[in-house]
């Protein structure tokens, strides 16, 4: 046993010369591998951290939160024509749906309405996003109120002109001062703010609650009514925990046929939206691109094998005389295999740390540019990233060191002369 240890490590010293003594030989075969190495882990976390800032974005409801509207969240076999003909969900379905469904924790009803300019004495705030729900919107999403409440039942039904506002309007509006009860416009119209929401950073597709305010669903739908083209509705509905939730779709699904008398032979005309079919489908996204990224990353890196096999055959052949010597001497051939595998394993293992370097730095700078969005390097990814190099390196070597470690120590030494 110490006798085969003494030789890996003679060979492994070996190859670190052999390294050292070829500078830019080295350089070129690490230059493949890190390239290789740079392409598959930069893709990896380039997904890993779309993926992390999606559910991030979505972490605030759970997966069994459903959304009923006349649209679909993902992929759907009803026609784009069959599907433009469906009506919306109406204010008099959720009621319904409120009254009988059972196994309901909460369920709320808003509208999608475009951006609107919001203002307060002589300070204005443009784009802002309204989200006109209910006062059930509280109980099915985390929503953390900082300063005053959030608008109640009675407030929710009969419209008031209340509204409850998100950090960076709070700062852009009233800077240092106390919002609560002061009156700002929005539609033409003075409303009182209630209630300021905690900060909560960036998402992904810029939708934070911090540009974002919430008023009553009834106050406007006032203005809207309920056949305006410009704004659609949706019911969302989150049941009790620990409930069968496909039994519980089922329920909901032939609730709303029965309220629409929708015939047996009839299609949905509308679409129960799962959260976590929504996650689901990501995943399916992400995983396809973490696919296809590996792939065209391992394309990269047997590239760099191909390198380093070409520069260890040259090695191979520069150094035939000194294979002749060291076998002359009384060198085996397991010596001669280890000294060149070695030789190929640290030049791809070496090219592959100065790949992961390389996304390190790399994510750490665009970290910076892009606010909160965070790129993630997991050790996961690094991990596969370092075994890739470590068997292309293998690989790579093993025809050259099998040719070095069967010359015969005559021919060599005089093909060497």
């Amino acid at each position: 046993m110490l006798i085969y240890l003494r030789v890996l490590k003679e060979s492994f010293n070996f190859a670190i010369n052999a390294l050292r003594n070829n500078k830019l030989r080295t350089f070129l075969s690490l230059l493949g591998v890190t390239i290789g190495i740079f392409s598959i882990i930069g893709v990896l976390a380039a997904v890993d951290s779309l993926k992390q800032e999606i559910k991030g974005s979505i972490s605030s409801l759970d997966n069994s939160t459903i959304y009923l509207m006349r649209f679909s969240f993902g992929p759907t076999d009803v026609p784009q024509w069959k599907r433009e003909q469906f009506p919306d969900v109406t204010f008099d379905e959720y009621q319904y749906i409120k009254r009988t469904m059972p196994d309901l924790k909460a369920v709320t009803f808003s509208l999608n309405v475009a951006p609107e300019t919001i203002k307060y004495e002589d300070e204005t705030v443009s784009n802002v996003q309204i989200a006109p729900v209910t006062n059930d919107y509280y109980d099915i999403e985390e929503l953390q109120v900082v300063k005053g409440r959030f608008y109640n039942e009675q407030e929710s039904v009969s419209g008031a002109p209340v509204i409850v506002i998100g950090d960076e309007i709070a700062n852009s509006l009233f800077g240092s001062a106390d919002p609560i009860g002061k009156k700002v416009r929005l539609y033409g119209r003075k409303f009182t703010v209630i209630g300021v929401l905690k900060k909560e950073g960036t998402g992904l597709f810029g939708n934070s609650k911090d540009t974002m305010v919430m008023v009553p669903v009834n106050f406007v739908r006032r203005i809207f009514g309920d056949n305006n083209k410009a704004s659609f509705p949706g019911i969302i509905i989150k049941p009790e925990s620990g409930i069968d939730v496909p039994e519980f779709v089922a329920s909901l699904k032939q609730k709303v046929r029965a309220y629409r008398g929708l015939k047996p032979d009839e299609i949905d005309n509308f679409f129960v939206n799962q959260l976590q079919g929504f996650t689901d489908f990501i995943d399916n996204i992400t995983g396809t691109m973490s696919t296809i990224g590996g792939f065209i990353g391992m394309f990269s890196l047997l590239v760099g094998g191909f390198g380093i096999a070409n520069i260890m055959f040259v090695s191979v052949k520069e150094r035939t005389n000194l294979i002749g010597i060291q076998k002359a001497l009384g060198a085996k051939r397991k010596f001669i295999l280890f000294q060149f595998l070695f030789e190929a394993i640290i030049l791809a293992i070496f090219g592959g740390l100065i790949g992961l370097f390389l996304v390190w730095l790399i994510s750490l700078l665009a970290s910076q540019f892009t606010g909160d969005f965070q790129f993630i390097l997991s050790a996961s990814n690094m991990f596969w990233g370092m075994f890739s190099a470590t068997i292309i390196g293998l690989i790579a070597g093993i025809l050259p060191a099998v040719s070095a470690s069967r010359l015969d120590p005559v021919e060599a030494i005089r093909t060497g002369m």
